[in-house]
C-alpha cells in the first residue's frame, strides 16, 4: 500500500506529458481550422508580438487584395504629419467673380448643408453672400484644388452609382450622396417617394401585400436620372435608399443655388464647374523631383474654418468612409505635390520605406480600399502596425480603429468571446476579399499584432470565411 501513491504520482505527469505531446502544435490547428474553410478561398496569416516577432504564419508573403485594410496605410501617412495637415487644411470659400458666385473646395469632407447643420455648414457660405449681393449670374462649384480623379484606378463602374464608390472632389457636400426614402401606397400603386430634386427620378416600383421591399436602383455614369423598379410591401416600414454622385462640384453649386434663392437672392444664369484635369506634371516621376506648380488662391468673402483631421481619422477607420480616405490620400498627396492619386502613392511609399515594408509587399492604387488593383502582403501589414506602436502617436492612431464587439464596422463581431473590447483592427470587404487587420489583447494581458486575409471565395462564403478568421483569432488570444 506505501508504493500506491509514489505510483501513481509517477503515473500522473506522464499521463499529462503525453496528452501535451498529442495535441497538434497551435499552427497545425489553425492550418487544419482554415483547410476546412470555402473550397477555393485563400487565406493569409501573421501574428506577431509588438517587436515583430512572428507566433502564427500562414503565407505571410503572399499578396491579396485588402480592400479598406488600405485605409491603415492612407490614415497612418497622415498621422505621421497631421500637425503639419492641420495647419495647411482650409475650408469651403465663396467669393464673387463678375457676378458670378464662385464655391471653392479645399478638400472638406465634411461641408454639409443638412437642416440641422451645427458646425462646417454651407447655409454659413450662403448668408454671407446674400448679404453682399442680391442678385447673380452663374453659380460655379469650383474643385480645382486637386485635380480632376473622381474614381481611383480599378474601381468597379457599378460601384459608382452607390454611396461607396460617390465622386472624389476637392468640393464636397452631404458625403457627396443624395438620399431617398420610398414610402408605401396602397397595393397595386406606386409608393411615394421623398427626395432631393437634383435626380430625376423614374418610379417604377409597385406597392404588393406584405412587408418585404426588394427595390432596384439604376443610374447611368454621368446620368442624373435615377430608375427605381421592384416592389415595396403595403406593411413594409418606408426604406432608406442612398446614391453617389458623379460630379460633386456640380451638385454642391446646385445646393448653394438653392440656399441663396431661399434667402431671396436672384439667380439668373445655370450651374457651372471648374476642375483641373489631371495633367504630367501631376505625376511626381515626370516632374523629376520639381515642386508641383500651385497657382496663388484667390481672396474669399467668406471661408469656413478647416476641422481638425484627427476627427475625420475616426470616421475613415471606424466608419470605413471611403469618400474620406479618398480626400484624405489626397491631402497627403498636396502637402508635397498637387494633390493627385501619384503624388499621394509617392507619399505612402516614402513612409512605408521608413517603416521598414519591402518594395512588393503592397501596391495602392487608391487610399480607400474600393480598388481591385491594390495589394497587400499579411508581413507588410504586420510591418506597419509595428511600427505604428512604436511612434509617439501610435496609440492616437490605434484609437481610430473599430473596438471589438462595442463600435464601428466591428461592434457586432467578436460579441461574447475573450475578443470583446480587446481587439482594435481595421476591417475590409470587396469582392470576395475579406480583410482584418491590427492589435489583439491575449488572455494574459499581452499585446499582439495581426493581419488576417482571405481571397478568392466562392459567392455567398465571405460570411464564412469571415467567422473562420474570428474562431482563429479568439483561439490565439486564449493560448498566449
Amino acid at each position: 500500500m506505501r508504493l500506491a501513491f509514489p505510483l501513481l504520482a509517477l503515473v500522473l505527469p506522464l499521463t499529462g506529458v503525453a496528452a501535451q505531446e498529442a495535441a497538434p502544435p497551435l499552427q497545425v490547428r489553425i492550418e487544419r481550422q482554415l483547410a476546412q474553410g470555402p473550397a477555393g478561398a485563400r487565406y493569409g496569416l501573421l501574428v506577431a508580438t509588438l517587436e515583430g516577432e512572428p507566433i502564427i504564419a500562414i503565407a505571410p508573403d503572399q499578396r491579396f487584395i485588402p480592400a479598406s485594410n488600405t485605409k491603415m496605410f492612407t490614415t497612418a501617412a497622415a498621422y505621421a504629419d497631421l500637425p503639419a495637415l492641420d495647419r495647411a487644411a482650409q475650408g469651403t470659400g465663396v467669393r464673387i467673380e463678375q457676378g458670378d458666385v464662385i464655391l471653392e473646395g479645399r478638400g472638406d469632407a465634411r461641408l454639409s448643408s443638412a437642416e440641422d447643420c451645427a458646425s462646417d455648414c454651407l447655409q454659413t457660405l450662403a448668408d454671407a453672400i446674400a448679404a453682399k449681393i442680391r442678385q447673380v449670374r452663374h453659380i460655379v462649384g469650383d474643385d480645382s484644388w486637386f485635380p480632376d480623379e473622381r474614381w481611383g484606378p480599378g474601381m468597379s463602374w457599378n460601384n459608382i452609382q452607390s454611396r461607396y464608390g460617390t465622386g472624389i472632389s476637392a468640393l464636397t457636400l452631404d458625403d457627396n450622396e443624395l438620399a431617398a426614402t420610398v414610402i408605401p401606397g396602397a397595393i397595386g400603386a406606386r409608393p411615394a417617394i421623398k427626395a432631393s430634386t437634383y435626380y430625376a427620378i423614374d418610379n417604377r416600383i409597385t406597392t404588393v401585400p406584405g412587408k418585404v421591399a426588394a427595390i432596384v436602383a439604376d443610374r447611368a455614369p454621368n446620368s442624373r436620372l435615377l430608375r427605381l423598379t421592384g416592389t415595396i410591401g403595403a406593411e413594409a416600414q418606408p426604406v432608406s435608399l442612398h446614391f453617389g454622385v458623379d460630379d460633386p462640384a456640380h451638385h454642391a453649386a446646385w445646393r448653394l443655388s438653392e440656399l441663396l434663392r431661399a434667402r431671396g437672392v436672384r439667380v439668373d444664369g445655370d450651374i457651372q464647374t471648374r476642375h483641373r484635369p489631371l495633367a504630367p506634371a501631376d505625376d511626381p516621376t515626370i516632374r523629376k523631383g520639381a515642386p508641383a506648380a500651385r497657382p496663388p488662391a484667390p481672396d474669399m468673402v467668406a471661408q469656413l474654418p478647416a476641422l481638425p483631421l484627427a476627427d475625420d481619422m475616426r470616421i475613415i477607420n471606424k466608419q470605413s468612409q471611403n469618400l474620406h480616405a479618398e480626400l484624405m490620400l489626397r491631402r497627403v498627396s498636396r502637402a508635397t505635390g498637387s494633390g493627385s492619386i501619384s503624388d499621394g502613392q509617392a507619399a505612402l511609399h516614402r513612409l512605408m520605406a521608413q517603416a521598414g515594408l519591402t518594395e512588393g509587399s503592397y501596391s495602392f492604387a487608391d487610399g480607400s480600399g474600393m480598388s481591385s488593383y491594390n495589394r497587400m502582403t499579411p508581413r507588410a501589414a504586420v510591418t506597419l502596425l509595428a511600427w505604428i506602436a512604436r511612434q509617439p502617436w501610435g496609440m492616437a492612431w490605434r484609437e481610430t480603429l473599430p473596438i471589438a464587439g462595442q463600435d464601428g464596422t466591428l461592434r457586432n463581431r467578436f460579441k461574447g468571446t475573450t475578443l470583446e473590447g480587446r481587439l482594435f483592427a481595421k476591417t475590409g470587404s470587396l469582392n470576395a476579399s475579406r480583410a482584418l487587420s491590427g492589435y489583439l489583447v491575449t488572455k494574459s494581458g499581452r499585446t499582439l499584432v495581426f493581419s488576417a486575409l482571405a481571397n478568392d471565395m466562392p459567392d455567398g462564403t465571405d460570411a464564412q470565411a469571415s467567422d473562420a478568421v474570428d474562431r482563429i483569432l479568439v483561439e490565439i488570444a486564449g493560448a498566449f
